[in-house]
């Protein structure tokens, strides 16, 4: 009887034991999946097929070193055709992203959800206030035709969103500058996932990586370029100075993926101009009081 129990205790032990060990990578994999994607894998790269795969920590390492440099002055076409240098886009923040028109999973799923936070940071802080561009590198494919349907298809028509495409022969030297890795497989194109944000001086200072991503993620360093560029010398100083104190008091809700105004903001501001205002009265009446008093000394 008693080896009858000894041997349903050590079956008992030897079972939680394994359903412990089962349990360690479904929670590891759990906590992989609410991480980012860093890279895009074609499809067939996790099957029969051996594939190329893109080095993720590579990747993520030239990703990382392109922050704090300058945008070079490249020029591409946009979807007319036309020249447009790279620099154009200087004096306002820039988000850049890089796509393939082939591409039927990733790269349509990166380009709508940008296309949600864009259209919810243009209801608050204006389509004037900074520009977006998709450059598409897998060239000659990505020809200004390819990038015109895909924008089409996409249901992309803000103003502010151009469709870029480089020649072949810059493509490399482009791709570096902005950290961007990616490598040509029998499937597609596997590729870092990464949105870059450029300030408005033309420098690299974020990146942003995954398929998914809300306003918060974008809009809230977007934001902080924004309020802190330097004001046009064509707009009004008073009127400018307005506008981004309303972008300032602006907070994103995530309960409802919008933003909303923050009047405790407001009367923070107000609080703070009134400090101010009083601390210069008191200044100048002390000095009047000190003019006085010198002038009746005798």
């Amino acid at each position: 009887m008693t080896l009858l129990r000894i041997s349903r205790a050590l079956f008992a032990t030897l079972l939680a034991a394994l359903l412990l060990l089962a349990a360690i990578p479904l929670r590891a994999d759990d906590a992989a999946a609410d991480k980012p994607r860093l890279t895009a894998r074609p499809q067939g790269v996790n099957g029969t097929l051996t594939l190329t795969t893109l080095d993720e920590k590579a990747a993520y390492a030239l990703s990382q070193g392109a922050i704090g440099k300058p945008v070079g002055d490249f020029v591409l076409l946009d979807r007319q055709g036309r020249a447009v240098e790279l620099s154009r886009y200087r004096g306002k923040p820039l988000l850049v992203t890089f796509i393939y028109t082939a591409c039927f999973q990733v790269c349509p799923t990166i380009t709508r959800n940008l296309q949600k936070a864009v259209d919810n940071t243009v209801s608050v802080m204006g389509a004037d206030r900074f520009n977006v561009i998709s450059i598409g590198f897998n060239q000659p494919f990505d020809s200004p035709a390819a990038l015109s349907d895909f924008a089409r298809q996409y249901g992309i028509h803000l103003s502010n969103w151009e469709f870029l495409s480089p020649a072949p022969a810059i493509v490399g030297e482009l791709t570096r500058n902005f950290g961007f890795s990616y490598i040509a497989t029998p499937a597609g194109f596997d590729h870092i996932n990464q949105v870059t944000l450029v300030d408005a001086e033309g420098r690299i200072v974020r990146q942003v990586y995954g398929e998914k991503f809300t306003a918060a993620d974008l809009a809230e360093p977007l934001k902080r370029l924004i309020t802190g560029s330097a004001i046009p010398p064509e707009v009004g100083t008073l009127q400018e100075i307005m506008a981004r104190v309303r972008i300032l008091c602006s907070v994103y809700d995530p309960l409802t993926g919008r933003y909303r105004t923050n009047y405790s903001l407001y009367f923070q501001f107000a609080g703070f101009l009134t400090f101010f205002a009083f601390m210069i009265y008191l200044s100048v009446n002390f000095w009047k009081n000190r003019r006085r008093s010198e002038t009746k000394a005798p």
